[in-house]
């Protein structure tokens, strides 16, 4: 009923010289059940109302609203001028000086050679600035997603056989975009939030320590490495070609510019006004060291170097995605796993930045455009591109206003592979090894960890296995644990939800928990139980079980301290927000009970779908209308009107 909060309020209230009007709990008007249907799927999926802007609205301008959505650069480029170009191109050039660096290194962790690293920082981001909410995020390859991809694909065909293990890539991206795009499409985008912060905290984590282990080969010049990411096969590996298989060149060259990447990563984080430096340093890097290379053929001394990047933009490869056969399976599957992390990657990221600027994004939207661009980069050549932390950081804090600072980054990476690509032969690896464990070291966020812990201890044990499963284990059983995890807490706390026993705040009419409140007091002869979720078939026997235990605890200590018993039983049911079939024949036996150990049964505050669940059920005839109140503090009223009127 609409008003029944409005009249609610009597419902407490003392009149000079009268008992407290007492409001009875009221039953909601019965609705249509196509309606009720309607609005239940219309809130599932479309809560955010996302065709409300083409209410009453001419069918030409529904047209324009439409693409609008589609493709929101049509909404923001209208209003577009000179000094957010500006704002855009300075972004744009200054991220594209980290991304191009970080590519090269970023398509080995994939096991592709490294100009499939720079066409996926030239395509994606072009489409993606056409049909991407977000102003800020910088996209293309990103570390995880291409450790990920490359631990999965290599699992499937070796790298060395280039052309099978490319088509499978190219496959992977293809299924990744699809599921991308189906999640956004269909309104699925809920499902990415089953994947809880803890967990993702502790896989981040993980597969940077994995990342920057599996650099150790670029590093010290290792030419035998295993093809295993756990830290035990890594570290074998390592400290078994330790007297035989190290370069020393190699490792000056690595370590010194690997500390350098640092010291400007950490003059950036103390002094934002120096952001532009640990931008510009991979590139410094790379163009420094490859001069040094050059110029004293280190190369002949055993320093790996990247030899050839093939010069040219984006070949089709439409034709090299398997659509049917064997592998059309193996790709779906590696694509799915990829594409949600990437998913969740970018709408974090695209969350975090919109928050800052105070703009809304449309998380369905954007799975939508990340599925379409790596549909796109599929057929063009790419791999799994998503948001990317560290350049995204770059972008905001270089003052992009718009999208177009990807299309500037796009058009460098362009001119880089049509021009300069052959440039990079004399790049050491140990460069593109620094520059990634440099890129990497931010994803162990350790204040986040102890945060974890010092709010939820069972949150930080799925951090820490997502973390141990991935750095023990491999990349995809962490991933796993990371997901079983969370889907573990998720059903702990459906099937054990809270209970608590609620007490009287001296000088008020307000219930609380006890433990909360050690000050309220307890109603000699009442027992107050609040049960803190909905009553489904999977939590319904522990909730009757457990209100029963209390009132076994309670009765043993009115006992001991010779006390009256317990003659009334009120269930708190402000929190309950639903209830089915199960958990009605749960409260019909805790009734029972009850009756036969001379016990009154009565409910407080049920909601409106409880209560018409209860009245369809009957069971609100076997309680008893007068034994259902509004508040608590009725039904003490009405059990114990002496203790009420102390209040």
């Amino acid at each position: 009923m609409k008003d029944t909060d409005i009249k609610s309020g009597a419902s407490s209230n003392h009149h000079s010289g009268r008992a407290p009007y007492i409001h009875k709990v009221g039953k909601p008007p019965k609705e249509n059940l196509l309606k009720e249907i309607s609005a239940t799927v219309k809130e599932t999926f479309f809560s955010d109302d996302p065709l409300r802007s083409l209410k009453d609205q001419p069918k030409s301008k529904k047209f324009f609203l439409g693409l609008q959505a589609i493709f929101p650069i049509l909404s923001w480029a209208k209003d577009y001028s000179l000094t957010k170009f500006k704002g855009d191109l300075i972004a744009g050039l200054t991220i594209a000086s980290l991304c191009i660096p970080q590519d090269i290194g970023y398509s080995k962790l994939a096991y592709l050679p490294p100009q499939y690293g720079l066409y996926t920082s030239f395509v994606p981001p072009l489409v993606y600035a056409f049909m991407g909410s977000s102003r800020d995020i910088a996209i293309g390859p990103v570390a995880v997603v291409s450790l990920l991809l490359g631990d999965l694909l290599q699992a499937e065909i070796d790298p060395k056989n280039a052309i099978a293990y490319r088509r499978l890539a190219f496959t992977a991206t293809f299924f990744a975009g699809f599921t991308q795009f189906a999640l956004g499409f269909f309104r699925l985008g809920f499902l990415v939030d089953f994947l809880s912060h803890a967990a993702i905290v502790g896989f981040m984590g993980g597969a940077a320590i994995t990342i920057a282990l599996q650099q150790l080969k670029g590093l010290f010049g290792i030419k035998e490495f295993t093809k295993k990411t756990d830290i035990v096969s890594v570290l074998r590996s390592v400290f078994t070609t330790a007297h035989h298989g190290w370069n020393w060149k190699t490792i000056v060259i690595g370590v010194s510019f690997l500390t350098f990447l640092l010291l400007a990563k950490y003059m950036g984080k103390r002094n934002e006004k120096y952001f532009w430096v640990p931008a510009i340093a991979p590139m410094i890097s790379v163009v420094v060291s490859t001069f040094c290379v050059f110029i004293t053929h280190a190369n002949k001394d055993g320093v790996a170097i990247v030899n050839r990047i093939d010069k040219g933009i984006n070949p089709p490869s439409l034709d090299e995605i398997h659509f049917t056969g064997e592998y059309v399976v193996k790709g779906f599957r590696i694509g799915c796993v990829a594409g949600i992390i990437a998913l969740t990657e970018a709408i974090a990221i695209g969350r975090t930045f919109a928050a800052m600027k105070e703009y809304q994004l449309d998380g369905n939207k954007e799975m939508v455009a990340l599925g379409t661009m790596n549909i796109v980069g599929s057929m063009t050549s790419c791999y799994v591109a998503t948001g990317s932390f560290s350049r995204s950081a770059v972008n905001y804090m270089a003052g992009c206003h718009t999208a177009v600072s990807n299309i500037v980054m796009s058009i460098v990476v362009l001119l880089t592979l049509e021009l300069i690509t052959p440039l990079f032969k004399y790049t050491p690896n140990a460069i593109l090894a620094s520059i990634i464990i440099a890129a990497v070291v931010s994803l162990i966020d350790i204040n986040a960890a102890l945060l974890i812990w010092k709010i939820d201890k069972f949150d930080f044990l799925a951090c820490l296995g997502a973390f141990f499963g991935v750095v023990f284990i491999g990349v995809e059983m962490g991933l796993l644990i990371a997901v079983g995890l969370s889907f573990f807490k998720i059903l702990l706390q459906v099937m054990r939800p809270g209970t608590a026993i609620l007490g009287k705040l001296p000088r008020t009419t307000v219930y609380r928990n006890v433990q909360q409140y050690p000050d309220a007091t307890k109603i000699p002869g009442v027992l107050i139980v609040r049960v803190d979720s909905a009553i489904y078939f999977s939590n319904a026997n522990y909730i009757k079980e457990r209100i029963l235990r209390w009132l076994t605890e309670e009765e043993e200590k009115l006992k001991e301290n010779n006390l009256p018993t317990i003659q009334h039983l009120i269930v708190e049911m402000s929190p309950v927000t639903d209830i089915d079939t199960s958990g009605i024949h749960a409260l019909e036996e805790l009734f029972r009970t009850l009756q036969k150990r001379d016990i009154q049964l009565a409910l407080a505050n049920p909601g409106p779908i409880v209560i018409d669940k209860l009245h369809e059920s009957k069971f609100a005839d076997v309680v008893g209308e007068s034994n259902i109140f509004l508040t608590v503090a009725d039904a003490v009223h009405t059990f114990s009107p002496r203790i009420s009127d102390e209040a």
